[in-house]
């Protein structure tokens, strides 16, 4: 939210066309539900990949971001993501409405990665933690692992714009566990209290932002919100990377904590973090949200055209 102070909640709508919407999708997710946990995520992920993303274009939207960020990618590559994005996707969504196997699966795991040591001092000390992840693989998995191991962790999301859906989202997600602050004036006033008493803060850091500063993300400019970085100056918090990512049997995790990117400038830490999770989607190209719309480079042309 670099430039501006944050929003109340985006215009939240109930009208019936929604309404229906949600019926649908929550008619879906009641259904996988019944079925045993391991036939249930990979059930979702095939309807995922199979109904739901050719009825919602997303195989346009993942193409265009392919050729927007890897132009020479092979065509048989380029098929094979438009199947296994969704299917990751669905997958992280029902495990995400599965709280109580999900976290059972993830408690027993143990991290990777440079920044576990620095994490567990961090919650020994009481010192306040922003923990930066992306749309990739399950980024609720690290949460629910640290919270299953003492770790006091809230969490920050964007609200829906579907009020209908966006109400059992909040709850599943709170089922991983509490607490968790709309992006909104009074959920970031929340947010920072909490911050401040030594909490660690989970947030993403690849969403487009309008007014974000033009970044580097996977080669391209990418409008990016300094905040993360702005908090752990302000607030002397670590700022660390971590990750859920998906292991090939489609249910394990790697929790990957990284270690904390040094204090300098929120430009330079910010870059410092698209730079760690383009490294991590390169590696695995099939486990990042490729129907985001995360550059919108024809609004890029736009502003930066002579006389715009």
């Amino acid at each position: 939210m670099a430039g501006r102070k944050p929003k109340d909640s985006k215009t939240q709508d109930r009208s019936l066309p929604r309404l229906a919407v949600d019926l649908a999708v929550r008619g879906m997710i009641g259904a996988v539900r019944l079925l045993p946990y391991r036939a249930r995520i990979a059930t979702m992920g095939w309807l995922t990949a199979r109904v739901i993303a050719p009825l919602a274009g997303w195989g346009k939207r993942v193409r265009g971001n392919l050729a927007h960020t890897t132009p020479d990618l092979p065509e048989a590559e380029i098929r094979r993501l438009i199947r296994r994005v969704p299917d990751n996707f669905g997958r992280a969504l029902m495990e995400i409405y599965s709280a109580p196997e999900f976290i059972a699966r993830v408690r027993d795991l143990t991290p990777t990665g440079a920044g576990v040591e620095a994490l567990r001092e961090a919650r020994d000390s009481g010192r306040p933690v922003i923990l930066v992840t992306g749309h990739f693989g399950n980024y609720d998995a690290p949460r629910a692992w640290l919270i299953a191991h003492g770790y006091k962790v809230g969490g920050l999301y964007n609200p829906m714009r579907n009020a209908w859906f966006n109400d059992h989202y909040v709850a599943a997600i709170s089922g991983i566990g509490t607490p968790v602050f709309p992006r909104s004036r009074k959920g970031m006033a929340e947010m920072i209290r909490f911050l401040k008493s030594g909490g660690m803060v989970g947030m993403v850091i690849d969403q487009y932002m309008s007014h974000g500063e033009l970044l580097d993300f996977l080669g391209q400019p990418a409008p990016t919100a300094l905040s993360a970085a702005e908090l752990a100056l302000k607030y002397d918090a670590l700022l660390v990377p971590i990750y859920g990512i998906r292991q090939p049997d489609g249910l394990g995790f790697d929790i990957r904590i990284e270690p904390p990117i040094p204090a300098s400038d929120p430009v330079t830490m910010t870059q410092a973090l698209n730079d760690s999770l383009t490294a991590l989607v390169r590696d695995h190209m099939d486990q990042w949200f490729w129907i985001h719309r995360r550059w919108k480079p024809e609004r890029h042309q736009q502003v930066t055209k002579p006389g715009a």
